[in-house]
């Protein structure tokens, strides 16, 4: 079966686990598909789809952390929107999570949340940008702030996304 060469937000999603894998234990396909609970084949046709895409290393088995943060600063919102929906109870995102809470003030009416059962905030309701994406969050923080500046930079006003940038940048060059 041949793998399709257009990005999936699920790349995105196993990428970014790639990174905050334990840097010195390799990983396994099955390892990655289990903590983002997620198929091993989907993991692999991501991994395919980045190699293409010129954001993963297959020598070294590690996303290609300068084009990867080039990727989710300027390009993920064109590719992937955000929209926000109606009110609703979930996982907070953006600036309503952290690092950006303490750091943005804002009126709670203007919270953000991926809905989901896992979570007890209420907030406008944004689609999480693949589904799988609040599980593998509630089972890793720094997994769950990468995605919360990756919604910052979606959605955000031009502070948040400024915010998000520089503390984006620093996560994927610690990570």
């Amino acid at each position: 079966m041949k793998i399709g060469t257009h990005l999936k937000p699920q790349d995105v999603l196993v990428l970014l686990k790639l990174l905050t894998w334990q840097s010195n234990k390799p990983w396994r396909y099955g390892e990655i598909a289990l903590a983002l609970g997620i198929s091993q084949s989907e993991v692999h046709s991501a991994v395919k789809r980045a190699d293409f895409a010129g954001l993963y290393d297959p020598l070294t088995r590690r996303p290609i952390r300068a084009n990867l943060t080039e990727f989710l600063i300027s390009g993920l919102r064109y590719i992937f929107p955000a929209q926000v929906g109606k009110a609703s109870v979930g996982l907070p995102t953006a600036h309503s999570a952290s690092p950006l809470k303490g750091k943005i003030i804002s009126d709670s009416k203007d919270a953000y949340v991926w809905p989901s059962r896992m979570g007890k905030s209420k907030g406008l309701a944004v689609e999480p940008l693949y589904s799988a994406v609040p599980g593998a969050c509630a089972q890793d923080s720094k997994l769950y702030e990468m995605f919360a500046l990756i919604d910052a930079l979606r959605l955000g006003r031009t502070r948040e996304k400024e915010l998000a940038k520089d503390l984006l940048t620093q996560r994927l060059a610690t990570a």
